[in-house]
C-alpha cells in the first residue's frame, strides 16, 4: 500500500524500469510506483500507462487524472473500468510529431519518385527509366490537423509539395490548403495523388476512407494510412488496388494488431506494411510532457492534451 498523497502509478508493458527512473529523476516530488503497488483509499495520486490490463482501474482508488503513454486514446475512452469523472491526458507529440512526418514523406516519396513501380519492374529484371514526377506537380491530401497532422503538413509543403490538409473542425495554417466537412472531403479526394491518414479514431472518423470515398481517389493514387486501422476499408483498398484502380498502399496500422497472419495485405504486391512503429512513443519527451502537466494539476492550471471525451480526442 502506498501512503504518500504526491504519487504518480506507473504502468507500462516494456521498459518498466527504465520509465520509472526517468520519472523518478524527472519528479522527485512525487514518489513513483511500479504496479501492482496500490495507493491507500483516499489519497490523491496520478496514474501513467498504456495498455493496462483488464479491470486495472477498478482495483485503485479514484486517481487524480490518467496520462496516456501516447496520442492516441479510444482504447482508454472504450473501457469500463475507467470513470468519465477522471480526466484523461494524451501526449500531444513528444517527438511523435517529427517522425511522424518521416513516415509520411516516406510514403509520398515511393509514389512521387516511382519507387513502388521500380520494385515490381526488378521481380522482372526489368531495365526502364520512368518519367519523374516534381514535388510541386505531386497533391499531397493529409487528414488530420491537430499537433501531429498539423507537423506532417507544414513538413512536406516546406519541400514544395501542393499540400491540402482536412480536419472536422477547421484549422488555418500557412502554406497548407485547409479544408473541413464531408462535402469539401469528397471534392478534395478527387484531387489527391497521395493520401496520408493521420486521424484520431472517433465515433465520426471509424470508416470514413469507405469503399465510395475511395472510390473517389484518382487511379494513380497512393495511400498512407499512419492513424488508425478501423478508419480504412482493407477489403475494398484490396479490391481497388486488384483492379488498378489504386496505385498502391503504405500501411502502419490494422483492425486488429498484430495483423493475422491469414490477411491478403501480407503478400499484396501494391501494399507494404510496417508494424505500427510510423510515430512510437519516446521515453524522455514523454516523461517530461507528463511530470510537466502534473505540476499543472498540483498548481490549478491548463494541461496540455486534456481528453474531450465527447469528441473522443
Amino acid at each position: 500500500m502506498i501512503d504518500s498523497d504526491r504519487t504518480l502509478l506507473l504502468y507500462v508493458p516494456e521498459d518498466a524500469e527504465r520509465w520509472q527512473q526517468l520519472f523518478i529523476e524527472a519528479a522527485p516530488e512525487f514518489q513513483v510506483r511500479m504496479w501492482p503497488a496500490i495507493p491507500a483509499p483516499g489519497s490523491t495520486f496520478y496514474v501513467a500507462t498504456w495498455n493496462p490490463p483488464e479491470g486495472f482501474f477498478h482495483r485503485l482508488p479514484e486517481p487524480k487524472a490518467v496520462f496516456a503513454l501516447g496520442a492516441g486514446v479510444d482504447r482508454f475512452l472504450k473501457r469500463d473500468d475507467l470513470p468519465d469523472s477522471v480526466p484523461l491526458i494524451r501526449l500531444t507529440d513528444a517527438g511523435m510529431a517529427r517522425q511522424m512526418a518521416e513516415y509520411a514523406l516516406a510514403g509520398v516519396l515511393r509514389f512521387q519518385r516511382n519507387l513502388d513501380l521500380y520494385e515490381a519492374q526488378q521481380t522482372s529484371g526489368l531495365w526502364r527509366p520512368l518519367p519523374v514526377r516534381s514535388s510541386d506537380e505531386t497533391r499531397v491530401t493529409v487528414l488530420g490537423l491537430g499537433r501531429i497532422g498539423g507537423v506532417v503538413a507544414t513538413t512536406l509543403s516546406a519541400l514544395g509539395y501542393k499540400v491540402s490538409g482536412w480536419s472536422r473542425a477547421g484549422t488555418d495554417i500557412p502554406g497548407v490548403v485547409c479544408r473541413s466537412g464531408v462535402a469539401s472531403l469528397d471534392t478534395l479526394l478527387a484531387q489527391t495523388d497521395v493520401l496520408i491518414n493521420v486521424l484520431p479514431s472517433t465515433e465520426e472518423t471509424r470508416g470514413l476512407l469507405n469503399r465510395e470515398r475511395l472510390g473517389r481517389l484518382p487511379a494513380d493514387a497512393g495511400i498512407v494510412n499512419a492513424a488508425r486501422g478501423d478508419q480504412l476499408d482493407a477489403d475494398a483498398l484490396v479490391e481497388f488496388l486488384d483492379a488498378g484502380r489504386l496505385r498502391g498502399a503504405l500501411l502502419d496500422v490494422f483492425p486488429e494488431e498484430p495483423l493475422p497472419e491469414e490477411s491478403r495485405l501480407w503478400n499484396h504486391p501494391k501494399v507494404r506494411i510496417t508494424p505500427h512503429v510510423a510515430a512510437v512513443t519516446l521515453l524522455g519527451p514523454s516523461v517530461r510532457q507528463v511530470v510537466r502537466n502534473m505540476r499543472r494539476f498540483e498548481e490549478g492550471q491548463t494541461v496540455e492534451g486534456l481528453v474531450d471525451r465527447r469528441r473522443g480526442y
